[in-house]
């Protein structure tokens, strides 16, 4: 491996660490009661370094689910180099990842992914910062739909519909499963609305199916 590809698997790993310490901190104490100096601290870096790798507080939680920022966009492209269009891609990986209990998809009752996602949903800074997270992942799959549409207009109104759907059936999952619904009744059901909600996009979007 390259002397440059040994410092970015440094860097990564260094953005693991501090990150997992701080969420552990968080969780343990809530967000608000715990500062960036003692996640510093507790990570053996200076405050001034922790900043260099997380901008804000709230990024030291919100690392944890950075690599799902593009995710719609890689799925896509995938798809289209498969043949496939670009809902039925979606539609198919969104499927997959209930299935295997993927916690993005909101079907997963492991008591560290809850107490991850009730830490996030129950902060409201938090919730504030995901905003910009969306935003990112709606632009990012705007700049993969550009090829089904006739302009970028299209492709931004297009992307902001898909990444609600995926956000809301995320959302109503978690709801479910942090109220305490059995998980498989919530994985079957999970996966009936997901099908609902992506004839809909399909219907609205035909260019996309």
């Amino acid at each position: 491996m390259s002397e440059t590809g040994l410092r970015e698997r440094k860097r990564q790993r260094m953005y693991q660490a501090v990150s997992d310490i701080a969420v552990r901190l968080f969780i343990e104490r809530g967000f608000d009661a715990v500062s960036v100096a003692e996640v510093a601290a507790a990570a053996e870096i200076s405050k001034p370094t922790l900043f260099r790798y997380f901008p804000a507080k709230e990024d030291l939680v919100l690392h944890r689910i950075a690599d799902h920022e593009q995710e719609a966009a890689r799925v896509v492209t995938a798809a289209r180099a498969e043949g496939v269009a670009p809902l039925p891609g979606l539609r198919a990986h969104f499927l997959a990842g209930l299935a295997a209990g993927d916690p993005v998809t909101g079907v997963n009752d492991h008591p560290a992914v809850r107490a991850f996602y009730d830490l996030l949903y129950g902060t409201p800074s938090l919730v504030a910062r995901l905003h910009g997270y969306l935003e990112r992942s709606e632009t990012a799959l705007a700049d993969a739909l550009r090829a089904d549409l006739p302009g970028a207009l299209e492709a931004r109104l297009a992307a902001g519909q898909i990444i609600a759907v995926r956000r809301i059936l995320a959302e109503e999952n978690w709801r479910r499963v942090a109220a305490g619904e059995p998980l498989e009744e919530v994985r079957r059901e999970a996966g009936t609305a997901a099908e609902r909600a992506f004839a809909t996009l399909e219907a609205g979007l035909p260019e996309l199916g």
